[in-house]
């Protein structure tokens, strides 16, 4: 509460309703072995006005950053309107649908965002979002053990090319309930994962492959042959796909001869902002024939006994979302929330206008890579063409590096030696469209003279 309006008199009359000297008898029951005398890490009381300031030098540390760190999470810009419709109060206050048919402006929206999912990734239904891209993978993953009953090994071939957080995620998710996920090597030529590597598994029981396009190098994968592999050997593709770049890539409905089964990933690049990590939102579409092992919520358009156009959760009993050990990711409020502000973004951009974003982000990121890796001692990891992210090399360790430019202004990429030891000292960055050739050349300079610095030393 904002404010506690009981007085010192308030709280003694109500005390001696109940018979009792003091608040610390209400909780005398507590061992006083398990109680302490102060919150030694709790700073003394604020006023208001001392709250305010407070508030406003912690928010003023995070201004005046060049950002250009990815790796699942993204800067991009958001057209004012999406936030200032977002937190008009019918849609911020909004609580999750339980009793959702009373709630039909919530309903529309959210079957309004499912359908332009479901169009991005070409798939026949999405699901009202998912709390975020790693445990939208991490239930891909659970849905296809139960689609694919001709399946019985629950082994998930995951390769080395999807983002390391999402893999731990669906270790850490899925791994206790009977699901192997095993590693596809990739090629340290390309950063892509060859289709020969999956021959490999040829005479295995696999249940379900997943494919990250782009990868989180940034590069391409072979998403046809891969999907293909996949189908011909009777497992089902999950498709790990950046929102964004379905406006130029190709959709995972598409994919190969009959298509992906399942697509995910994260939803943060439509309109949400980076937040320090969060709330952010996952996504999750699938064939028709899937919808049945969906998680999530799923909202239908119907009519009533009036003939009146109306809007109802639909295919699911609330119950599975609370089935203990056997339950599925929910929606909550915050990525209720998140869905509302990426319905306007999409709304609001269109496919023309996501198309040139993503065309600005893959324009930008090729020029910054060129330009840094004019540097000496930089080059590119990789020989592939990629999306909005690329993988730079270097002749001196990146943590350093990172930290000279922190003191820059400058947040300069995702250092890649904790996830990926074998590449050295390599750096992940990534420019969207929020950058301009003057943020890429104040970065270039910077680089080339924190790497100066770091050769004398």
């Amino acid at each position: 509460m904002p404010f506690i309006p009981h007085t010192e008199d308030d709280i003694r009359e109500m005390l001696g309703v109940i018979g009792v000297d003091s608040i610390e008898q209400l909780f005398d029951e507590i061992p006083s072995g398990l109680k302490i005398e102060a919150l030694s890490g709790v700073p003394p009381a604020l006023s208001e006005m001392e709250i305010q300031r407070l508030m406003r030098e912690r928010a003023a540390r995070d201004e005046g950053h060049l950002n250009f760190i990815g790796a699942g999470a993204y800067e991009h810009h958001i057209p004012a309107a999406v936030w200032e419709v977002t937190t008009r109060g019918e849609f911020y206050s909004a609580y999750t649908p339980y009793q959702a048919e009373a709630s039909q402006g919530t309903l529309q929206l959210i079957y309004e965002y499912q359908s332009m999912m479901a169009a991005l990734t070409g798939m026949d239904v999405s699901n009202a979002s998912l709390y975020d891209g790693a445990s939208a993978m991490a239930e891909a993953a659970l849905m296809a053990v139960r689609a694919n009953r001709a399946s019985n090994s629950g082994r998930i071939l995951v390769p080395a090319t999807v983002n390391p957080a999402y893999r731990r995620v669906a270790h850490s998710i899925a791994g206790g309930q009977g699901l192997e996920f095993e590693t596809v090597p990739y090629c340290r030529e390309a950063g892509v994962t060859l289709p020969e590597a999956l021959r490999a598994w040829d005479d295995a029981d696999v249940t379900a492959l997943v494919i990250q396009q782009p990868n989180f190098f940034g590069g391409y994968e072979d998403v046809a042959a891969m999907t293909d592999w996949a189908r011909a050997k009777g497992a089902l593709v999950i498709a790990v796909v950046n929102p964004i770049s379905l406006a130029l890539l190709e959709a995972p409905g598409t994919w190969g001869e009959n298509g992906a089964d399942i697509a995910c990933g994260e939803g943060q690049p439509l309109g949400v902002p980076l937040s320090s990590g969060g709330p952010y939102f996952g996504f999750l579409a699938c064939r028709q024939a899937l919808v049945r092992q969906m998680p999530g919520r799923i909202v239908g358009r119907t009519v009533d006994l009036d003939g009146r156009s109306g809007f109802a959760l639909t295919l699911q009993a609330r119950e599975q979302h609370i089935r203990r050990s056997k339950a599925t990711s929910n929606i909550c409020t915050n990525q209720g929330l998140m869905v509302t502000a990426a319905t306007i973004y999409m709304s609001l951009l269109g496919a023309e206008g996501l198309a040139r974003v993503a065309a600005a982000c893959v324009a930008n990121t090729a020029e910054l890579v060129g330009r840094l890796g004019s540097i000496q001692g930089v080059r590119r990891t990789f020989s592939g063409p990629y999306f909005h992210e690329s993988v730079l090399s270097f002749d001196h360790p990146v943590a350093p590096l990172l930290e000279a430019l922190a003191e820059r202004g400058i947040l300069g990429g995702y250092d890649l030696s904790r996830d990926y030891p074998e590449l050295g000292h390599a750096l992940l960055l990534c420019a969207t469209e929020t950058r301009t050739t003057t943020d890429i050349e104040t970065y270039f300079q910077a680089l080339d003279d924190v790497l100066r610095h770091a050769r004398v030393a």
